[in-house]
This record gives structure tokens, C-alpha cells and sequence, in this order.
């Protein structure tokens, strides 16, 4: 498959992950984020099969939680609670929020455009969480928000200690899965945020999730960083809640205001300025 189409490809399939989260599954997001992870991680790590160098497993834990654990678990309290296009919407921030970190923990300090993009990315986000005829959930703003803190700062967090030479990225991938999603299972336990029943549509959108919207997307989007280079694939990531949108239209009959509509725009315009203004840095060095 052409590496472009495959990350195309990726970017699709997570839009599906906020109507069947609203469709298909039970109402309890830690146990759905601890069936994605450990659904998943376990089936990239079949594909892998590689263990983890002794001395990486804090730097991994630390990894697996914030890129997974928390990030899945904070996802899907976003995706409960708010329309799937907006709730995707929110993860277009991560390239964004990944600057701000970045300046903060590695001491890069980002140029004047990237500092637009930001200040774009926030503007748009702040008109799509306006709605004129009803009013936006503010937890699952709130979680949306910190999920993409999570991921992000895993991201940063990748930057700054590595990646163990030895250890392939879908290794790298599956076994972060399989962390997060054991202590999703924990916290899930601990919670009591158990669904008291599950029927076969729940088992269906369970079985979704983990092989389709997880690890089949994973190791396309990998596969397309590897070779092209993350400033080639991040842009593709504007598809999701394009595709979330659609579905919430056509599914759930949500149709976003044009004032969202509006707020999607500047938010996508931001991560593009973004990613021209890595661009020029990477061609003039």
C-alpha cells in the first residue's frame, strides 16, 4: 500500500472511534480504554514479538501511561459526553500542544509562526465548543483537553529520552498499549466502571475498536512515519474529525453550527501553519 494512502488510511479509521464509542459500546470509559489497549497491544505484540531491554521499563511505564493509560481513558470520557466532531476536533491540537511542551520541558523555544498556529489552533477550538442551541458538555471539554496534554507530553517525552535502538515501533507501540491497558483494567476494578451487561453489539464494537481502530491503524500510521517522516504524516490527522463530523451528521443527525464549522477551520488552518513553518526550518538547515 502507498505509505501516504496507508496514514490516510489511519486517519479515517479513528474518526470511526467517536459513533462507535456512542453507537456500539457501554456507557463506562475506563473499561472501554482498557479493552482498546490491551486489545491491541496484544495483538501488535504478536505481530512484534520483542521484549523490552531490562533498564527502559520506568522510561516505558511513564510512556504507556501517558500515551495510552490516561490518554485513552480521558478520551472516551470526551467521546461519551461530547459530539464525536468536536471530541476529534480537540486531538488536532496535539501537534500544537506538542510546541508548547516542547518549549517548556526541552527549552526549544517555538518561532513566531508556530506561536500563530498556536494562537489559530485556540481560537478555533474556542468556537466549536460555542453552540448556539445547546450547550457544550464542560467535562467532556475538560477531558478532551487533558487527553491531549497526555499524548502530547508522551510525544515530548519520546523526544527526550528515545528509543531503544533494539526495539522496533511496533514493539515500541504494542507494549505502551498493554501498560496502559492493565492499568485501565485496574482502575476500571477499582471504580466499579464495569458495564453490568454486554450484548453481542457491545462485543462487536469492543472487537472493532481493538483489531480496527487500534492496531490496524497503529502499524499503518508507524509504518508511514518510519519512511516519509512524521512532518509528511501528522497533516493527515485533519481527516478525523472531518470524518467525525460526517458520521455524527448522517448517524446521529448532530450537524455543527457554522459557527464550529468555522471554529474547524481555524483549528486545522492552525496545525497547517504548523507544520509549513517545520517545513522551512527543516529546509533551511
Amino acid at each position: 500500500m502507498n505509505l501516504k494512502l496507508a496514514a490516510l488510511c489511519a486517519a479515517i479509521l479513528w474518526g470511526f472511534t467517536y459513533i462507535i464509542t456512542t453507537t456500539l459500546l457501554p456507557h463506562n470509559p475506563v473499561f472501554i480504554g482498557a479493552v482498546r489497549a490491551l486489545g491491541g497491544g496484544l495483538l501488535l505484540l504478536v505481530v512484534a514479538r520483542q521484549g523490552v531491554p531490562r533498564d527502559y521499563w520506568p522510561k516505558l511505564i511513564a510512556l504507556g501511561t501517558l500515551n495510552f493509560g490516561a490518554f485513552f481513558a480521558l478520551l472516551f470520557v470526551s467521546a461519551i459526553r461530547l459530539p464525536g466532531g468536536v471530541a476529534g476536533t480537540f486531538q488536532t491540537l496535539g501537534p500544537l500542544m506538542s510546541i508548547l511542551l516542547t518549549w517548556a520541558l526541552l527549552r526549544q523555544p517555538p518561532t513566531l509562526i508556530k506561536i500563530a498556529s498556536i494562537i489559530v489552533g485556540g481560537i478555533g477550538v474556542t468556537l466549536v465548543i460555542l453552540r448556539a442551541d445547546a450547550g457544550i458538555d464542560m467535562w467532556g471539554v475538560g477531558a478532551a483537553l487533558l487527553s491531549v496534554v497526555a499524548g502530547s507530553l508522551g510525544g515530548v517525552l519520546i523526544n527526550r529520552w528515545g528509543r531503544p535502538p533494539e526495539m522496533g515501533l511496533t514493539t515500541f507501540t504494542s507494549w505502551q498499549l498493554i501498560i496502559g491497558g492493565v492499568e485501565l483494567a485496574v482502575l476500571a476494578l477499582i471504580l466499579g466502571d464495569l458495564p453490568a451487561s454486554i450484548d453481542l453489539t457491545n462485543v462487536l464494537g469492543l472487537t472493532i475498536l481493538a483489531v480496527a481502530l487500534t492496531a490496524l491503524p497503529f502499524i499503518l500510521w508507524f509504518r508511514a512515519i518510519v519512511a516519509l517522516g512524521a512532518a509528511s504524516v501528522i497533516p493527515f490527522v485533519l481527516v478525523t474529525p472531518i470524518v467525525a463530523f460526517i458520521l455524527d451528521a448522517v448517524i446521529r443527525h448532530v450537524v455543527p453550527s457554522p459557527l464550529q464549522l468555522l471554529g474547524v477551520v481555524l483549528v486545522m488552518a492552525g496545525l497547517v501553519i504548523n507544520q509549513w513553518a517545520g517545513a522551512r526550518v527543516a529546509k533551511a538547515a
